[in-house]
């Protein structure tokens, strides 16, 4: 059963940082993309952020120059730096990944529990 768990979200004034992480835990064969997207109440979820096993990254424009995504694979965990924090960056943070559970499986997207990010002062 694979699992994501995302951690380190919560509440921070504008101009602040918070560091979110997500660890992909149980038996699969690999991981390819890891990201993160995020959802505020009525409005789709977006991607903010993604990067592939051989270390491309991808950001959202919003969060260009502010936000940094890096992923440790051997810890199979992905990080995502925010600094520069705004109140429009308020959501509830999900953590993606495309995983191949087994060698002669395809792979799927999994998705964590989600961790609310709240900027506000």
């Amino acid at each position: 059963q694979v699992q994501l768990v995302e951690s380190g979200g919560g509440l921070v004034q504008p101009g602040g940082s918070l560091r979110l992480s997500c660890v992909a835990s149980g038996s699969f064969y690999s991981i390819n993309r890891m990201g993160w997207y995020r959802q505020t109440p009525g409005k789709q979820r977006e991607m903010v952020a993604d990067v592939t096993s051989g270390g491309i990254t991808n950001y959202a424009d919003s969060v260009k120059g502010r936000f940094i995504i890096s992923r440790d694979n051997a810890k199979k965990t992905v990080f995502l730096q925010m600094d520069s924090l705004k109140p429009e960056d308020t959501a509830v943070y999900y953590c993606s990944a495309i995983i191949k559970p087994k060698l002669y499986l395809r792979e799927g997207d999994y998705w964590g529990q989600g961790t609310q990010v709240t900027v506000s002062s």
